[in-house]
């Protein structure tokens, strides 16, 4: 296992990463609240964590990644209210729409998109344990977490309980102690989607259920949590207090990274604000690998600035030049085969490659350097468009030898994969997956009316449900599509 370095946000410096149980790594980060079809800056988060997972597994870890889906919000219900749509309907439909955009990404490192309500027993016991050690208490049917009692609340943000008071970002609230403390469980309003709690029927509060989940599965200390920069306060810093004042355990996570904003012309890019870029519509235009390079080439603790569809159009250019060869390469690969005979390459050209294939390890190894990554990779591509002309005559091993760092990059960057986001089962197989789910879930709520939907998109689109018992297989049927 190769060790490495990375920027921990907690410690602000950049450490050795350590496992708690190597090789074994358990890996957290925040996943997507579907109320809303996902933008661009959801990409750039996803995609970045991906080749963490994707490094990690290069180097000989067995990663387990989970991002969590938060199917059940204040956003979530109000856009249920604005649409006519039940909001748990509606976080499957956008969350199904993630995915699919997910796979034409290549964002396939993630072992397990956990569900908050499905969590619900653990988020209760959660609650349950902070009451009884005095972190939190009820009022008027809900429950909060009172900050001041855990006393290093702040420390991943800088921000001082002080500066948590009205005027603020945190808005005063009938029945909390302070305007810093922040909701566990919301007692239930009328109208609104709720569930049964020893204090009154409601729902859980949005930090809760990230806390909940890792417990069940990462168990109270795990190896690194990561999402995006504007999650560290409130979010990331009510995590902390909550599973560290639960479990009594420290640190919740032993690294903390996180991702830098994208941002529209220096904004956050927010679809409050109303300048978001559809993930969906980005891919469609530029292809799934622009996207990839796009994020990839920058340094990924630091904003990201998309100004307009000519940005995407040099992305597009730039990584054109750099697959170009690399495309070339793969044909003749193909055609010649590893064994075929012909001309040696020299061997400092065979020595350059084996040189930089440790350079690219070397260079994720500090703190995921993707863009010098990329930039040593553009720097092949000139040595190998240098033999171009003479891939004809290069022996099958020669070819190999060329096309290593590719190899290298399509495994660890996810580059090179071809434009098109493909139809062959393997391919499509987790977006089936992720609808099955969802129709298994309103089947589980009664919502017969959404599982016959869910049945009836698939088989527009040529994909046959079969159910046996508890099983739900299924099978490309194009002539039965209609």
């Amino acid at each position: 296992m190769r060790r490495f370095t990375v920027y921990d946000s907690l410690s602000r410096e950049t450490r050795m990463f350590v496992p708690i149980t190597p090789p074994k790594v358990g890996m957290f980060v925040c996943g997507l609240t579907p109320y809303d079809d996902a933008h661009i800056g959801h990409g750039r988060t996803a995609v970045l964590f991906d080749v963490v997972a994707r490094a990690l597994s290069h180097w000989g870890y067995r990663v387990h990644y989970i991002q969590n889906v938060t199917n059940i919000d204040d956003r979530l219900i109000a856009r249920g209210a604005e649409t006519g749509i039940d909001p748990l309907r509606l976080a499957d439909r956008h969350f199904l729409a993630y995915r699919v955009a997910m796979e034409q990404l290549g964002v396939r490192s993630v072992n397990y998109y956990p569900h908050a309500t499905d969590y619900l027993p653990e988020i209760v016991q959660q609650i349950r344990t902070l009451l009884e050690k005095g972190y939190a208490y009820e009022s008027r049917g809900s429950v909060y977490f009172e900050a001041a009692k855990f006393r290093t609340y702040g420390r991943l943000s800088g921000q001082r309980l002080e500066e948590a008071r009205p005027g603020t970002r945190v808005e005063p609230e009938p029945g909390k102690r302070a305007p810093e403390d922040f909701v566990l469980w919301k007692a239930a309003r009328p109208g609104e989607p709720s569930w049964e709690a020893p204090w009154g029927p409601g729902r859980p509060g949005w930090h809760i259920e990230d806390t909940a989940i890792t417990a069940s599965i990462l168990g109270p200390r795990y190896d690194l949590h990561g999402g995006g920069l504007d999650l560290k306060f409130p979010h990331h810093e009510a995590e902390i207090a909550q599973a560290e004042g639960a479990s009594g355990l420290a640190p919740l996570a032993n690294i903390w990274m996180h991702a830098g904003m994208l941002q529209f012309h220096g904004e956050k890019m927010s679809k409050s604000l109303g300048n978001v870029v559809p993930l969906q519509d980005a891919i469609q235009k530029h292809g799934p690998m622009v996207l990839r390079f796009y994020y990839l080439n920058a340094q990924y603790r630091s904003p990201l600035d998309y100004s307009g569809e000519a940005t995407l159009r040099e992305a597009s250019e730039a990584y054109d030049r750099l697959d170009a060869p690399s495309e070339r390469l793969r044909e003749a690969v193909d055609q010649r085969g590893p064994d075929h005979p012909g001309q040696e390459l020299p061997e400092e050209v065979l020595a350059s490659s084996n040189h930089l294939l440790e350079q690219l390890d070397e260079l994720l190894a500090s703190d995921f350097a993707t863009r010098e990554a990329i930039a040593a990779l553009f720097g092949w591509s000139r040595t190998v468009n240098e033999w171009l002309p003479r891939f004809e005559s290069l022996s099958g091993p020669s070819l190999s030898a060329l096309a290593a760092p590719y190899r290298w990059a399509q495994e660890v960057l996810g580059l090179f994969e071809g434009r098109g986001s493909g139809q062959d089962s393997e391919r499509i197989a987790p977006a089936v997956q992720v609808a099955i789910e969802a129709r298994q879930r309103a089947r589980d709520r009664g919502d017969f009316e959404e599982a016959d939907r869910l049945r009836e998109s698939l088989r527009s689109a040529g994909i046959l449900l079969e159910d046996n018992g508890s099983l739900t297989r299924w099978r490309f049927a194009p002539g039965e599509a209609g």
